[in-house]
C-alpha cells in the first residue's frame, strides 16, 4: 500500500512539474525605497481605482501603522474602508465578513496590510468577490479559483510569510478546525510594497518566528524535487540573508538594514516556494494551527529540525550546499557533516531566540487526526525528498510532544 502510494505521489509530482511549465508565474511588481507605501496611491490612480478596502488586524490598526497610508489615499481623493477584524489563522466566516464589507462599501481594490493572516484573509475575500458562486471549500487545493480577484496590493509588516508573493491562501474551517490552502496564480498580489520601517516595532517573538517561517519556506523549497534554476537561486539568496540578518533584527529591532534584508529574504523565499512548493513541516504546522491555534511561524520553527532529520541522507547534498552558503561548518568535509551542522545551527539559533523545542498543546487523542490531515495535504502534492508513511508522520509528531 505504502509502496504504491509512493509511486503515485512521484508520478503526480512529475506531471504537475511538467504542467507548471505552462502556467503564468509572473511575480508581483516590487515597490521599494523611501516611503514606498505611499506610492500605492499612484498605483491605484493609474488603475482608475477610486475606492479601496484595507484588510488588516486590530493590533496593527491600534498601533497607527496604517494611518500614513490612509491619509495619503484620502488626500488623493481615494475612498478608504478598513476591515480590521482579521483573526490569527483566519477562518471561513472571517473571509466572508471581509468580502461582505468590500461590497457594502463599494470598494474597487484591496490592500492587504499585515502579516500572513491579513494576506490570507484578503486573498480569500478577493477570490470570493470574483467567484460569488464558489465557496472557500470548493476553491481549496490547486487552481480552483476561476476568475481573478480585484486588484490586490500587499504590504507586509512582518518578514516571514512571503504571502505578498505567493499563490496560496491558508484558511481555517472553524467547524472542522481543518486548516488548508487554496493555491492559484490568480490570487497572487500584483504589487508588493516593502517598507522596513513598518517592521521596526515588532516584538522579538514575532521577529524570530516570522523570520524562521521564511527560512522554512526557503529550505523546504530548496530540498524538494520541483526546483528550477530561479527557485534555487532565490532560496539560496533567502537563506544567506536570513542567517546574516535575523538575529541582528531580533537583538536590534531598529536596525533598518537588517529589517530591509529580512523583508527581501522573506520575499525571495516566497518566490521560491510558490513554484517549488513546501513540505511536511508545513503540513504538520497547519494542523497545529487549525486544532490548537499555534501561530504558523512558531509551528514551522519548532518542527523544521525534526523533519530535516527525518529526511536523512536524501537531503544531505542540498542541506550541505545551504550550510556553505550560510557560512556553517567551514572546516567540515563530508556532505553529511555539513548537513547535520546546518540542522544543528538552526536549533542553536532557535535556542538563542528562545524558541521552544516542543509543544505542550499536542494531545494523544489528536495524533491520528494530525497525521491523517497532514498527509492528506502533503501527499501527493509536495515533492519532498522522502515520502512519509502514516507511521513516519506519527513518529515525527510524537517527537514534538513534551
Amino acid at each position: 500500500m505504502y509502496r504504491n502510494n509512493k509511486v503515485y505521489c512521484r508520478v503526480f509530482q512529475f506531471c504537475l512539474r511538467i504542467g507548471s511549465l505552462f502556467l503564468d508565474w509572473s511575480q508581483p511588481e516590487l515597490v521599494t525605497g523611501e516611503d514606498s507605501v505611499l506610492k500605492i496611491s499612484d498605483i491605484l490612480k493609474s488603475n482608475n481605482k477610486k475606492s479601496v478596502l484595507i484588510v488588516t488586524d486590530n493590533g496593527l490598526k491600534s498601533l497607527g501603522l496604517i494611518d500614513g497610508l490612509v491619509e495619503k489615499l484620502e488626500n488623493d481623493g481615494i475612498k478608504v474602508s478598513v476591515f480590521s477584524d482579521v483573526q490569527p489563522n483566519p477562518t471561513i466566516s472571517n473571509v466572508e465578513n471581509a468580502k461582505d464589507f468590500y461590497f457594502e462599501n463599494g470598494c474597487e481594490a484591496i490592500i492587504a496590510f499585515g502579516g500572513g493572516s491579513p494576506m490570507d484573509c484578503a486573498k480569500g475575500a478577493g477570490a470570493r468577490i470574483s467567484n460569488p458562486d464558489r465557496s472557500i471549500n470548493s476553491m481549496r487545493g490547486l487552481f480552483h479559483v476561476r476568475k481573478r480577484p480585484p486588484l490586490l496590493i500587499a504590504v507586509p509588516t512582518t518578514a516571514g510569510t512571503g504571502s505578498e508573493t505567493t499563490i496560496a491562501a491558508v484558511i481555517t474551517d472553524e467547524k472542522t478546525h481543518e486548516k488548508s490552502a487554496m493555491n492559484s496564480a490568480k490570487i497572487r498580489p500584483l504589487y508588493a510594497a516593502l517598507y522596513p520601517k513598518l517592521t521596526t516595532g515588532l516584538p522579538q517573538k514575532i521577529t524570530s518566528t516570522t523570520g524562521l517561517d521564511a527560512l522554512t519556506h526557503a529550505v523546504e523549497a530548496y530540498i524538494g524535487g520541483s526546483n528550477t534554476r530561479d527557485t534555487r537561486k532565490k532560496a539560496e539568496d533567502a537563506v544567506k540573508l536570513i542567517f546574516e540578518n535575523l538575529e541582528t533584527a531580533y537583538n536590534d529591532g531598529k536596525n533598518i538594514e537588517a529589517r530591509n534584508n529580512m523583508l527581501l529574504g522573506s520575499f525571495y523565499a516566497g518566490v521560491a516556494f510558490t513554484k517549488a512548493y513546501v513540505g511536511y513541516v508545513h503540513c504538520i504546522a497547519h494542523q497545529l494551527g487549525g486544532i490548537y491555534g499555534v501561530p504558523h511561524g512558531l509551528a514551522n520553527a519548532v518542527i523544521l529540525p525534526y523533519v530535516l532529520e527525518f529526511y536523512g541522507k536524501k537531503a544531505y547534498k542540498r542541506l550541505a550546499k545551504l550550510a556553505d552558503i550560510a557560512g556553517i561548518g567551514k572546516n567540515l568535509k563530508t556532505k553529511e557533516e555539513k548537513a547535520k551542522a546546518f540542522i544543528s545551527e538552526i536549533k542553536a539559533m532557535e535556542r538563542r531566540m528562545e524558541i521552544p523545542e516542543k509543544f505542550e498543546q499536542i494531545k494523544e487523542e489528536d495524533i491520528s487526526t494530525i497525521v491523517e490531515r497532514a498527509l492528506k495535504e502533503g501527499n501527493p502534492l509536495y515533492p519532498v525528498p522522502v515520502i512519509m508513511s502514516p507511521e513516519d508522520c506519527e513518529k515525527v509528531v510524537r517527537q514534538l510532544m513534551v
